[in-house]
């Protein structure tokens, strides 16, 4: 069965195998910034989600200024900033005070995005569009349940998590919709899964060299006890085909609302936030992992679906 999973996802064009010497030739000799070394120093992996964390410049114009546990993304242009995730109500307030450290004003902030419709991570989206004035725009699937702040009925999750305070909701986009903001120029792919209305987002800065950044959702399998995903045959093909087109993203930098899905410590340290080197992948090798994981869930579902129907067994 293990060897069926691996044969869904070469099909799908996701496997990448990758020497990690030649991912760690990559500028490993030089320092790590000061800034990213404070936020080592700060913080641990699934460390707490609103822990206060520093902010750090992750190349060009792209900050992380979200806690120790949920990020949160700024990208900044003189024509206006775009911010990704406000992570929760508290985990507003150090979004807020981030941006301002780094010497930005929040009503500077034009565009809020989001990655996923749940409190973790949009929980403090209204504290943060009333201190901004910014246009929030999300997926056609997400906006009610942004507006009410109640998670969706079809949501694998529904049921889990606690409600948060809504939003007035500017606009919607879907794969390939764009947000403009200046020079700054973000596209949106719909990667639905971890939640109905989920997005990612891609851009490029360049400074010595152009980086592909990618903000790729969490796109993990969970969900309440009684929801089995192979019940909902449509929104798993959905699910699969978001993980397709991340696949196909060719990131140097990988970003996740949750920094350790992406292991963003342990490549900060060892100098690999950017990926360049030859054959590195991140957003192929990140795809590939989660398709995985919703392969295994379907094949324990089935499994226990099959030993519910055959009851007990007598030696």
């Amino acid at each position: 069965m293990f060897a069926k999973f691996l044969a869904l996802i070469a099909t799908a064009g996701l496997v990448c195998l990758v020497n990690p010497a030649r991912l760690a030739a990559d500028d490993t000799a030089a320092e790590v910034p000061a800034d990213q070394q404070a936020f080592l120093d700060t913080c641990k992996p699934w460390d707490d989600w609103d822990k206060p964390a520093p902010p750090f410049e992750v190349y060009r114009d792209t900050y992380y200024v979200g806690t120790c546990g949920i990020a949160s993304i700024l990208i900044t242009d003189d024509d206006g900033h775009i911010l990704i995730d406000s992570g929760t109500d508290a985990g507003a307030d150090v979004v807020l005070d981030n941006i301002a450290s780094l010497g930005f004003e929040a009503e500077n902030v034009r565009f809020l995005l989001i990655s996923h419709e749940h409190f973790d991570h949009v929980g403090g989206l209204a504290k943060i569009q009333e201190a901004t004035g910014g246009v929030v725009v999300s997926s056609e699937a997400a906006k009610p349940v942004l507006i009410t702040g109640e998670t969706a009925k079809d949501d694998p999750q529904a049921g889990m998590h606690d409600a948060f305070a809504g939003v007035r909701v500017d606009a919607t986009v879907g794969s390939g919709g764009m947000v403009r903001s200046g020079s700054a120029i973000i596209r949106a792919i719909e990667t639905p899964g971890h939640s109905p209305g989920a997005l990612s987002w891609a851009w490029q800065k360049c400074r010595e060299r152009c980086e592909n950044i990618v903000y790729a959702d969490s796109l993990s399998p969970i969900s309440r006890d009684d929801y089995r995903f192979g019940d909902h045959p449509d929104y798993v093909t959905g699910y699969r085909a978001g993980l397709v087109e991340l696949g196909r993203e060719g990131c140097t930098i990988l970003l996740t609302p949750h920094p350790s899905h992406s292991r963003m410590i342990r490549r900060m340290a060892e100098r690999r936030l950017i990926e360049n080197a030859p054959g590195a992948r991140p957003c192929k090798q990140y795809a590939a992992g989660k398709l995985l994981d919703l392969e295994t869930r379907l094949a324990n579902e089935e499994m226990a679906k099959e030993k519910m129907a055959n009851g007990p067994t007598s030696k």
